[in-house]
């Protein structure tokens, strides 16, 4: 991360980043496809963790479920702190990872509307509420790495999350 901060994306080195971190680039490979996986390799854990609590949430409601699972995903980047804003500023940075970042929160969206669809919604509706929700996270994320200071990620995505018209109150 410090490397694509310093130097930029596309100016980074895979035998630069094995290097920095004390490792043969035959190791890094073992670890990593390529220089990307750095900054999505943990997308699985990510995916997990949202579907966990889209699962987990007593209210049979789509929209509750698909609220809470997102709610997740912003707990789950709060414990990073700086480091998803870090990680955020190197995907704006490159076409090509913002490209693979909006390719992951569609994956995202498909697997919160599958998981829907498996517990009882309506596939079209599944999927409407899933893109809905996944959108309402992306905007708040959006807003929380460009806005200096200290709120937390889930105090925006309720913010944002309020201005969904129609959408019920948080859960307490």
């Amino acid at each position: 991360m410090e490397l694509y901060l310093e130097q930029g994306y596309d100016q980074t080195t895979v035998a630069e980043i094995a290097e920095r971190a004390g490792l043969t680039e035959r190791t890094f490979f073992r670890h990593f496809a390529d220089k990307r996986e750095v900054l999505f390799g943990g997308s699985e854990h990510f995916h997990a963790h949202v579907l966990a609590a889209v699962e987990a949430t007593n209210d049979a409601d789509p929209i509750a479920r698909a609220r809470a699972g997102m709610l997740a995903a912003c707990n789950l980047l709060s414990t990073y702190g700086r480091g998803s804003k870090q990680r955020a500023a190197v995907i704006a940075s490159s076409p090509e990872l913002t490209e693979r970042e909006l390719s992951k929160l569609a994956a995202l969206s498909r697997a919160v509307a599958d998981a829907l669809a498996t517990m009882g919604t309506e596939p079209e509706l599944a999927e409407l509420v899933a893109e809905q929700w996944v959108g309402v996270f992306k905007v708040a994320f959006s807003r929380w790495v460009s806005t200096p200071g200290d709120e937390p990620l889930e105090a925006v995505f309720h913010r944002c999350a309020a201005k969904v018209p129609g959408a019920p109150p948080a859960a307490q």
